[in-house]
């Protein structure tokens, strides 16, 4: 009997904590602040282990122009983080890194912040704005936790069972290696958009950034097939006016941003 009772108590201690955290994380999660951090460090190593599929840019060399293409892109990201509206500004590390593949149109941010962006996105984007808008939409699938609660509700209480019950100590392992391969809801894709306008509105950009790449994006689709960004991130006709509608009901700036700065920007990529 005080058997059971301890193991339900093990189970209901993180539920407990997780439904603390159902205000500020934006949904029910079964996992801890803590594991989003610790899969966070997991998938970065296995993205730094696989340079065949994901050659990161170093961060030095090429006679500065690494160093130069790391502090811009790190100071995007810092006006995004620093425009107090990051629920997790001060708890996830939130690194960023680009990855040298010109044939891919994406970003990626896994658990903890770990934002990853392409060199094919960079390219292809023609504004600061634009790129603002995309890792707003980024930076929210960690901010709120995205990928841990999608986890939540494909392995639910029978994983945090097997957890307590030491059934399956690396569990956290198998979930990481599967976060590389995860494909949000449209629930998660609409409130990252919804997100996006809302920490850009706290920036100088313009805060529906995120609706002028899709509009480039829907107008340069043509019969080679979609961008990966548009498989990933479905329908993205109704997006465009739910990001602008956002952001002019919530009297966010609309204007471009510094937009001369931006080609400086692709001219320091490889």
């Amino acid at each position: 009997m005080r058997k059971t009772v301890f193991v339900l108590y093990l189970f209901l201690l993180p539920l407990t904590a997780t439904f603390a955290q159902k205000k500020r994380g934006g949904g029910f999660n079964i996992f801890s602040i803590q594991q989003d951090l610790d899969l966070g460090k997991q998938v970065s190593a296995e993205i730094e282990n696989n340079p065949k599929q994901y050659p990161l840019l170093a961060e030095t060399g090429r006679n500065g122009k690494n160093e130069q293409a790391y502090a811009y892109l790190r100071g995007v990201v810092d006006r995004i983080l620093n425009s107090g509206k990051v629920t997790y500004r001060k708890e996830f590390p939130w690194r960023v890194k680009i990855i040298h593949n010109d044939t891919t149109l994406n970003a990626f941010c896994v658990p903890g912040g770990y934002i990853y962006v392409y060199t094919g996105l960079i390219k292809y984007l023609d504004t600061e704005d634009q790129l603002a808008g995309v890792l707003g939409h980024e930076i929210a699938h960690a901010d709120k936790r995205h990928s841990t609660r999608q986890m939540t509700t494909q392995y639910g209480q029978k994983l945090v069972l097997d957890v307590v019950l030491g059934r399956n100590q690396g569990a956290l392992t198998q979930i990481a290696q599967g976060l590389l391969g995860l494909r949000y809801s449209r629930s998660h894709e609409n409130e990252a958009d919804q997100y996006s306008v809302e920490y850009l509105c706290g920036t100088p950009y313009r805060s529906d950034g995120a609706a002028g790449f899709f509009q480039k994006m829907l107008s340069n689709k043509q019969g080679g097939g979609a961008p990966e960004f548009l498989s990933t991130h479905p329908n993205p006709q109704n997006r465009v006016q739910q990001i602008t509608n956002k952001a002019k009901a919530d009297g966010c700036n609309l204007n471009n941003y510094a937009a001369a700065r931006y080609d400086y920007f692709k001219s320091l990529m490889p």
